[in-house]
């Protein structure tokens, strides 16, 4: 794809276009969908910054991973932006989510959790930088998938592994902001569940 020309002006009336031609008002639960997806991907943009600027080995590996998501995200995001009808007719080898995709976070999920100790309590967000932004984009996370779910009782068509995907990414972002936490040697704060004050 080369994009030469950033406005076009076509959207200035609040309607664009999905792959494939059809023309849709930006309100449309498709747009709501892959527009989410964009916002998550910029949080985990954020979130790889803040493990490529770590001095340590055991960030490596999820800044490969992060980069891994982000791209597949982005093929999530061509899934819903195409209607079925029209996928073979505007691709020739369309992006997709498989389960694969799936297996793979569940893999990198069970590595970051084999050293961690059993949960007793919620824990508040906020350890440390990386835990912070892993919260962050653990929620958004949720919100991409609460979208989808809606999307799909308006009868919008989503596909069985890109709802998989997301749910299986929002675990990964709560278990990576433990996994952080634990390799930087930061505290975990617990929800003092009755506990607090009232003001």
């Amino acid at each position: 794809m080369r994009l030469s020309k950033i406005y076009t002006r076509t959207g200035d009336k609040g309607y664009t276009d999905l792959i494939g031609g059809w023309r849709v008002p930006k309100t449309h639960w498709r747009l709501e969908c892959y527009g989410t997806l964009d916002e998550l991907n910029a949080f985990v943009g954020k979130l790889k910054v803040l493990c490529s600027a770590s001095q340590k080995d055991e960030f490596k590996k999820i800044v490969t991973e992060l980069i891994e998501i982000q791209n597949n995200l982005f093929d999530a995001g061509t899934m819903l932006a195409t209607l079925v009808q029209d996928e073979s007719m505007v691709w020739t080898n369309m992006p997709s989510i498989t389960q694969a995709h799936v297996k793979n976070l569940e893999d990198s999920i069970d590595a970051m959790n084999k050293p961690l100790e059993s949960l007793k309590s919620f824990t508040l967000p906020g350890s440390e930088a990386i835990n912070a932004e892993a919260h962050i984009c653990r929620t958004v996370c949720r919100r991409v998938e609460r979208i989808l779910c809606e999307a799909t009782d308006n009868c919008v068509a989503i596909s069985d592994s890109v709802m998989a995907y997301i749910n299986r990414l929002s675990d990964y972002f709560f278990v990576l902001s433990r996994y952080a936490s634990f390799v930087n040697g930061a505290k975990e704060d617990e929800w003092l569940q009755g506990k607090a004050e009232l003001l």
